[in-house]
């Protein structure tokens, strides 16, 4: 790991060829020099705090899932303005430390999104995060309001409206948005008339403070936690409104948190991302290793980029029918299988296959799972509420269409999508609160950690981030692609910087390179 400082953090890019392995001085953060235990209590506490019920713990140990996996329901208000009234349920799981003397608090795991399930999350990294952990913390997820097991709305969308790559809103096959337009329109009036007051509590102030509550619940003075993409805003949020109840912090690939744009910022950072991470795709798919399985789609990488670009511009204008009936392979659905593929290398053979199948005269293309089927209506409500519901989004359609023609131009691989209209535009409900704005004021227990080439919240919207928290942030950079680093994507450097900080205090004295492999 290789130390830089933060002025030279933008160089990085540059710098990452030249980088070696060196060793690290960590410093330890104030609990660690206090003695280790963050204001912990007994994890036999059974009654929560300040108001908040005790949770009733079940077990729901699942085949598969980790051992001694235990959930609950968590009421929280739906208006946290009248904290008597009307009460959502949130579903709540945990897995206890198996070393009860070396249990030091609570890690709770903040999922993705806005739609993620932090009890599923908790079941996909309950066993790798335990083991990093030795016994140091209770491993605790919940889904948010809208999501999973919680308390859910809907806004009673027809299935063609919940299709992912409808609800990203990609362009129409000659540029324009006047689809889109439409679609955003007719999702944006479903919503407001069957989504109810439910569908307009979804906001990340109020899961920042139903997370609260859960730490009351839980009998915690302070929490630890491990956000991940959306989870990082989430934890950042929730470290600015309650910076005593924080303890160790880890956000993992972080976004630009500007409040003026949050989420509409997020989407068209895409576009940029798209390109940073493609090249490592290309290099995979013209590597002639993938000839004997039948995926190598060019000899060299700079031919991959080319030959993606003009099938997707076949596909627009001639969509191939594939093995689900009535949804062809388009080229936009080619768009989002390979928006989808960039968040990790395992899912690279999948994208070059369809792309085999879309060349072939004589093959049927199978769509991936994620792409055929209309989401649940839940599922696509919670996706689209909590972005519209942050922060008021521009009405100009016109604008949409400048901007999004702009980007389509300057980044086709996502065809001008991160910059065009969606049902924000319209929403009907202005934002009940201003976004909260990351400062530097709070204590300096944040390890932030990044991959360089991150197709979703790409490098140089985490180093705003990093800008934003000033000194009570450290930043880990990986020179790896893809979205999600922290036992993700084998980068032990990565990882090691993590687990130390989280089980020990320490966290790097400076801003940090991790070099590919290392």
């Amino acid at each position: 790991m290789t130390t830089y400082t933060r002025t030279s953090a933008a160089l990085a890019l540059s710098a990452v060829t030249a980088a070696t392995a060196l060793t690290v001085a960590f410093a330890p953060s104030a609990d660690a020099a206090a003695g280790g235990r963050a204001d912990a209590v007994p994890a036999s506490a059974a009654a929560g705090t300040a108001g908040a019920p005790a949770l009733a713990w079940r077990p729901c140990e699942r085949p598969g899932g980790p051992a001694g996996q235990e959930c609950a329901e968590l009421p929280v208000p739906l208006d946290y303005g009248d904290p008597a009234g009307r009460q959502l349920s949130l579903a709540v799981s945990r897995i206890r430390s198996d070393r009860p003397a070396a249990r030091r608090g609570t890690l709770m795991v903040l999922p993705g999104g806005p739609g993620g399930s932090g009890v599923q999350r908790l079941a996909q990294k309950g066993e790798a995060l335990g083991k990093a952990m030795a016994g140091s913390y209770d491993l605790v997820g919940f889904d948010p309001r809208g999501v999973g097991a919680s308390t859910t709305a809907n806004c009673g969308l027809a299935p063609e409206d919940r299709m992912l790559v409808t609800l990203r809103s990609w362009p129409d096959a000659d540029g324009g948005v006047a689809v889109n337009e439409a679609r955003s329109r007719r999702v944006a009036e479903a919503c407001q008339t069957n989504g109810g007051a439910v569908l307009r509590s979804f906001t990340t102030a109020n899961e920042v403070r139903d997370m609260d509550r859960l730490r009351q619940a839980l009998g915690e003075r302070k929490l630890s936690a491990w956000g991940t993409s959306y989870g990082t805003y989430v934890g950042a949020v929730y470290g600015q409104k309650y910076p005593q109840h924080t303890d160790r912090w880890v956000l993992d690939s972080s976004g630009d948190p500007d409040p003026s744009r949050v989420a509409r910022g997020w989407l068209a950072n895409m576009s940029q991302g798209a390109d940073d991470r493609f090249p490592d795709f290309a290099a995979w798919a013209a590597d002639p290793a993938r000839a004997a399985e039948g995926l190598r789609l060019a000899e060299r990488p700079d031919e991959v980029r080319p030959l993606f670009l003009a099938l997707a511009a076949t596909l627009d204008h001639a969509p191939k029918p594939s093995t689900t009936q009535g949804t062809p392979l388009t080229g936009n659905l080619l768009r989002q299988a390979m928006q989808n593929a960039l968040y990790g290398d395992a899912a690279f053979p999948g994208l070059a296959r369809l792309v085999r199948q879309a060349q072939d005269p004589a093959a049927t293309p199978v769509l991936p799972p994620e792409l055929a089927q209309p989401l649940r209506d839940e599922d696509a409500a919670i996706a689209v509420a909590v972005i519209c519901n942050d922060v008021k989004w521009p009405a100009d359609v016109n604008a949409y269409a400048r901007g999004s023609a702009a980007d389509r131009a300057a980044h086709p691989l996502t065809a001008g999508m991160p910059a065009t209209v969606t049902p924000c535009a319209f929403w009907k409900d202005a934002p009940v609160e201003k976004p909260t704005r990351i400062t530097g004021d709070g204590p300096s227990n944040v390890l932030m950690i990044q991959n360089l080439r991150d197709p979703a919240t790409p490098y140089f919207g985490a180093l705003k981030m990093r800008e934003a928290f000033g000194d009570r942030a450290r930043l880990v950079t990986v020179d790896h692609g893809g979205h999600g680093v922290y036992l993700g994507n084998g980068n032990a450097c990565g990882d090691r910087a993590v687990t130390e900080f989280l089980t020990t205090g320490h966290r790097p004295s400076r801003d940090t390179f991790c070099a590919a492999g290392q």
